[in-house]
């Protein structure tokens, strides 16, 4: 196991009508007489209820609010929020909604917080450290990115194609109301995204080469079983508050930072799924979906020995041909992204030769190779892409 830091200072509160409780946790964690901006996405938190609660809850606190967060929050709309934070003099941000009105609002909190003209250019091109950011909470209302406990968040500027993150302990979450009830209006394709991008989430923490961290490994397990055969039950009927309630746990513990304490962790199949999206617009949770079988096609060499792992004890695939397992492992899990309703190949993304070389040169020209070896660059990108079929 290697050497680690591990904080998490985020207080989670969970279940039905949680929200309510926003006024005790304000006097908690916000400034004395805070002056709140409520950011959110597009509709969803007015037909599931949180809006209404949310409102009802903050009656009499000094209350302004910034709609219109993209699924895959963008630069520009971003820094109208964040001019509005300066000029009204906000001093603590609440969050309602997805993983994505969660990420833009972090990145709200430290851009207005820092002096630099270009925030972008500050935080996630040149990575300089975000050591102050105004305080933030959020209801979050969608199980996927895990971002309700950790500090990561993720941009896109589609003016230039991109799609950047940081990470900072200065924008971790004060608090996160997790109310799963309010998942019961999600759509049929947002579930399914959320439960592909927790798996993956997990796998990216797993997957990668024997290490010798059996608890990480068994924590993670058990988050991919349970999460295999939780799923079915979601959709059979989408008001199982348990199934919804378990579900929803699992996204969080997916990424509140437990599995990767000790080890070394890949990521390289966000880092290729986050351009397909600023690419060609292919939702997140399916770029990882199209991604994943590819990745373990082309590292079963470097990465067997896991994939194999997860198969038997996930899958319960058996067999002493470790070849074999390796194989059914990723027809299993191919599988699976398919019982959710993911049939994810480049073919039906629009993933063309063109797409996959801007992909490979768009990462190669960051001078990095990707990867828990980091043993992957240009050519391995490409390779990886043209097995994603």
């Amino acid at each position: 196991m290697e050497n680690f830091r591990y904080q998490n200072t985020t207080e989670v509160v969970f279940g039905k009508g949680q929200t309510a409780l926003l006024p005790q946790l304000l006097k908690e964690y916000a400034p004395a007489n805070p002056k709140i901006l409520l950011t959110y996405g597009g509709g969803s938190i007015k037909s599931n209820g949180a809006y209404d609660q949310i409102k009802t809850a903050l009656a009499g606190f000094d209350l302004l609010e910034f709609g219109g967060i993209e699924p895959n929050p963008q630069y520009s709309t971003l820094m109208k929020a964040v001019d509005i934070v300066k000029a009204e003099g906000v001093n603590f941000l609440l969050a309602a909604g997805g993983g994505s009105t969660l990420d833009g609002t972090k990145f709200i909190a430290a851009a207005a917080k820092t002096d630099s003209a270009d925030p972008w250019d500050t935080i996630l091109e040149k990575q300089t450290p975000v050591t102050d950011a105004v305080p933030l909470a959020d209801v979050i209302t969608l199980p996927a990115t895990g971002s309700e406990t950790n500090g990561f968040s993720v941009i896109s500027k589609k003016e230039e194609t991109k799609k950047l993150a940081f990470w900072s302990k200065a924008v971790f979450p004060k608090f996160s109301i997790i109310d799963p009830s309010f998942t019961f209006t999600l759509p049929e394709r947002q579930t399914a995204n959320g439960i592909a991008d927790t798996f993956v989430h997990v796998v990216e923490q797993y997957v990668t080469h024997p290490q010798d961290c059996p608890l990480q490994d068994r924590q993670a397990e058990a988050i991919l079983l349970a999460l295999v055969n939780t799923a079915p039950r979601v959709f059979a009927n989408p008001n199982d508050y348990q199934a919804r309630a378990n579900i929803f746990w699992m996204a969080t513990q997916a990424l509140n930072g437990w599995l990767n304490v000790g080890t070394v962790q890949c990521w390289a199949i966000h880092a290729i799924g986050h351009e397909l999206t600023a690419q060609v617009g292919v939702d997140h949770g399916r770029s990882l979906a199209l991604v994943l079988p590819g990745m373990w096609r082309q590292q079963r060499k470097e990465k067997g020995e896991k994939i194999a792992q997860l198969g038997r004890r996930v899958f319960g695939i058996s067999g002493d041909n470790q070849d074999e397992v390796i194989d059914k492992t990723i027809a299993r899990t191919i599988s699976f992204f398919q019982s959710l309703g993911i049939h994810a190949t480049r073919q039906r993304y629009g993933v063309s030769d063109a797409v996959i070389s801007a992909v490979a040169e768009m990462i190669g020209s960051r001078g990095v190779k990707i990867g828990d070896r980091a043993n992957i660059g240009k050519q391995e990108i490409i390779e990886i892409l043209n097995l994603c079929d």
